[in-house]
């Protein structure tokens, strides 16, 4: 005998665990844990028993629950059950997990009524169960008897707490009907981790026991003692049912007859017995799954989603379509030159935030990488002033020379022209390095098809390599055009006459405007721990100081440090740093920053290295150069001191030297990018659109050019599978929410009967929430309960009266018989013995209050008088 509500909720969990299987995930459904709690022979574990449908739990008087048993249950084909303290060993028969409960709960506390609260874990396969947890607890209990410490009603206490306190646990409050419900710990220790009700029902058992005459048909109503979710009645098999084996199929039967043929349940006999709690039990579950859908549906959405992009490049591909090979290739061949284009020229769709592309790495060699070569070659002023005073000693020979000699400064001038070819050769190979990284970038794509990947990567680098011979060519070409005539005439060359009188401290001005921001950003300063540490600062670098920042706001100025006699100089980044170094020093030996020689400054990557230190050249602070030691010694003394008449012509070779020079290196700096983007760029952005193709069918069979790899061949038709899955399983939660219904909460009920504290005797039991406060007059009733009947009237006063008898105590309702009561009595001694109200005038059996016994209103209280 199943449990027929699970039965029918057990296709629909197989279906989303089939939809969630087929894209190769969980489905985290995390149905609801199932605890009952109630006292001793209350009847829980029978009531487990009847929700699952089989007989296999202990019975017997007393405590027979004395271990937590954590019943698992697994929708499978085959039907067993399985003990985590017993792996490997599979019970058919349920008499043998019975008696298995019982040896391994004696094992752990013995035959003489010890509890423990190490649980008892049984898994049991069927196919008529959901996967659920079911947790059947010891009973609640208050003396301690056989070997059972003193402290047993904490020690279950705890065991309680322990399980229902968690949020996906509904409790099922077992009480019998033949006990007072008002104290009942099953619903006291709900209350406590449930305060809304939300997941506590009360269930009734034993109605078949109680005295004759009596019935709990207003607690059952939800009239009396009111639960949130109400109560179910149950009638479980008695002792002698179960030692005689009665069927829990015959049980369920006589529990039916029983609610339809007892006169104060027949007409509630719908809402009541095992299959309704079922029933009850298994709309919490499908209430739980409903919510469950809509994070489940989001979930998939966005996987669904971000499968389409990668689904997108699929869906050009036919299997059955004969000239797909033919398509795919011009397809992909034209992608490729889109992406490459892209990567070159700049693109608005798909911009990557995290690295340069090829293009923008191209465009900082050509500014910042190129001119920072070509800087780097400066010529040292000692030693330019040297070549000029041979070159016009050798060119006058035995004669003293009255004028400058103009072939001087062409031999100088063309020396420093050959030396542009190193740096302006580097250009090129940096940009040969990547376009070929460009190439292979875009070639990504074409990873569906791995020959023609190959295949398409050495067309275009082999074409890019022929390129970049000719480019060369024509760079040299470019440096000899400007050594074959030295113009004198050009518009921005100073002339003799101006050379004489310039002096070299105006040769080496800045080339930037002065306060002209060149570069900003952050930079680490590496310190010594001992001085403070490293530490990050915004960088501030004009043509005439570095600044630094607390952050890019600039409005916290830490230091401002002048560029005169400063120069760089590469350092060697420490043993356990990451970031590249360089370092700023004073050409006089004066500190730079506090009592620092020198300033290292840290970045992140050798590039960002390479563009501050172009930045810094533009503002005129160079780099070091490496010097002989001896070089002073190695001078010879006719070069160090110099006529007069000879040191002036030096001077103005040296400023034409230096003039004519920035005339050719802006020329270089203008011409190298243009010849870049024209012989090789441009180039291969042609060869792609245009002769790619043809080179391809030229280089092979199509067929095998085209034909896939069967990792993508896999790939492409798990995702695929995938995606379709994803739209299937979003197919069934839409039709599992609509074939569904989901049931309101109840609104919340006044359950404020329920006791907080250790249930106090009849006499002082709590009443309703809609009692008075005690901060009230004791004469005054709530709006619930009514204004008491006048006693001593006194008209003086438009306020109620004041009885002539202390009334209750606050917070307890008064007696159930005393005609001056004007409310229905809340908390009966017995619920299962509940007098009826006493028409008016019938008198009270209880004495009459003192005549002239004074009402005592405390001054701290307010007053009806007041």
């Amino acid at each position: 005998m199943g449990n027929r509500g699970m039965e029918d909720l057990i296709p629909l969990i197989n279906k989303l665990q089939d939809a969630f299987s087929s894209i190769g995930q969980s489905c985290n459904l995390d149905l609801p844990q199932i605890a009952v709690v109630g006292g001793q022979s209350a009847g829980k574990s029978s009531v487990l028993e009847n929700f699952v449908g089989r007989d296999f739990l202990p019975r017997g008087s007393g405590i027979v629950t004395r271990r937590p048993l954590i019943l698992q249950l697994v929708n499978s084909v085959a039907e067993y059950a399985e003990f985590l303290h017993c792996k490997g060993r599979k019970f058919v028969d349920f008499d043998e997990v019975r008696m298995e409960i019982e040896a391994e709960t004696e094992r752990l506390t013995g035959s003489n009524k010890g509890i423990s609260p190490i649980p008892i874990n049984l898994r049991v396969y069927s196919p008529n169960v959901l996967n659920l947890t079911l947790i059947d607890l010891p009973g609640m209990t208050k003396v301690a008897v056989g070997d059972q410490p003193q402290d047993i009603e904490h020690q279950i206490r705890d065991m309680l707490l322990q399980f229902i306190t968690k949020e996906s646990c509904l409790i099922l409050a077992v009480t019998p009907a033949n006990t007072d419900l008002a104290n009942s710990d099953a619903l006291k220790i709900a209350k406590e981790v449930d305060p809304q009700g939300l997941r506590t029902i009360g269930v009734i058992t034993k109605l078949d026991l109680m005295d004759e005459g009596t019935d709990a048909r207003d607690i059952l109503e939800n009239k009396l003692l009111p639960l949130r979710r109400g109560y179910i009645g149950v009638v479980n098999r008695s002792q002698k049912d179960i030692d005689g084996k009665k069927d829990i199929r015959a049980a369920l039967a006589a529990e039916r007859k029983f609610f339809l043929s007892h006169p104060a349940y027949r007409h509630i006999a719908e809402r009541m017995g095992t299959q309704h709690l079922q029933k009850t039990l298994n709309q919490q579950l499908t209430n739980h799954i409903r919510d469950t859908l809509p994070g489940l549906r989001s979930k998939l959405q966005s996987q669904l989603l971000s499968l389409e992009k990668e689904v997108e490049e699929y869906k050009n591909f036919r299997p059955d379509d004969p000239t797909r090979k033919t398509k795919a290739l011009l397809q992909m061949v034209q992608q490729f030159g889109v992406d490459f284009e892209k990567c070159i020229e700049g693109s608005g769709d798909q911009v990557d935030t995290s690295n340069l592309s090829g293009g923008a790495k191209i465009n900082r060699i050509f500014h910042e990488r190129f001119p920072f070569e070509l800087v780097k070659m400066e010529f040292d002023e000692k030693e330019l002033r040297k070549e000029i005073s041979y070159a016009i000693k050798n060119i006058h020979g035995v004669r003293t020379g009255l004028f400058t000699p103009d072939l001087a400064f062409e031999a100088i001038v063309k020396k420093q022209i050959i030396k542009l070819k190193e740096p302006c050769l580097k250009c090129i190979d940096l940009v040969i390095q990547e376009l070929i990284n460009t190439v292979r970038q875009c070639t990504n794509k074409l990873g569906s098809y791995p020959r023609l990947r190959e295949e398409t990567e050495r067309i275009v680098t082999t074409y890019v390599r022929e390129r970049d011979s000719k480019t060369k060519d024509q760079v040299l070409l470019l440096i000899d055009i400007e050594l074959s005539y030295i113009n004198t005439n050009h518009e921005d060359f100073i002339g003799f006459a101006n050379a004489q009188q310039r002096t070299s401290t105006n040769a080496t001005k800045k080339r930037v405007m002065p306060n002209q921001v060149i570069r900003r950003g952050w930079l680490t300063i590496n310190i010594s721990i001992m001085k403070g540490g490293s530490k990050d600062y915004w960088f501030v670098l004009t043509a005439e100081s570095l600044s630094w920042y607390k952050d890019e706001e600039e409005k916290e100025k830490k230091y401002m440090l002048p560029l005169d006699n400063l120069k760089l100089r590469d350092v060697e980044k420490g043993f356990m740093s990451s970031k590249q170094v360089f370092a700023i020093f004073n050409t006089e030996q004066r500190n730079v920053y506090k009592d620092l020689r020198q300033i290292e400054l840290a970045c992140d990557t050798q590039e960002d290295v390479d563009s501050w230190k172009a930045s810094f050249l533009r503002a005129g602070v160079y780099p070091e150069k490496d010097q002989p030691e001896n070089e002073d010694a190695m001078v010879p003394s006719d070069t160090v001191s110099m006529d007069p008449q000879l040191e002036r012509q030096v001077e103005t070779i040296r400023n034409l030297v230096d003039s004519y020079i920035g005339i050719v290196n802006k020329s270089i700096r203008d011409l190298m990018p243009k010849t870049i983007m024209h012989l090789m760029i441009n180039s291969a952005k042609d060869f792609i659109h245009s002769e790619l193709l043809a080179y391809l069918y030229s280089a092979g069979d199509q067929g095998s050019l085209m034909e896939e790899s069967a990792e993508q061949a896999q790939r492409r038709d798990e995702m695929l599978r995938m995606y379709h899955a994803l739209k299937e399983a979003l197919v069934l939660i839409g039709d599992i929410s609509t074939t569904t219904v989901s049931t309101p909460v109840p609104p919340p009920v006044d359950d404020g009967w329920i006791p907080k504290e250790p249930s106090p005797p009849p006499a002082t039991r709590p009443a309703s929430a809609a009692a008075p406060p005690p901060s009230r007059p004791l004469g005054v009733r709530g709006p619930a309960s009514g204004p008491p009947p006048a006693l001593n009237p006194s008209p003086a006063f438009g306020a109620p009266p004041v009885p002539s008898r202390p009334g209750p105590p606050p917070g307890q309702a008064a007696y159930a018989g005393d005609p001056n009561s004007g409310s229905v009595p809340l908390v009966p001694s017995r619920p299962a013995r509940v007098p009826p109200a006493l028409p008016p005038g019938i008198p009270s059996r209880r004495p009459p209050a003192a005549p002239n016994r004074p009402t005592v209103i405390r001054p701290s209280e307010p007053s009806l008088l007041d």
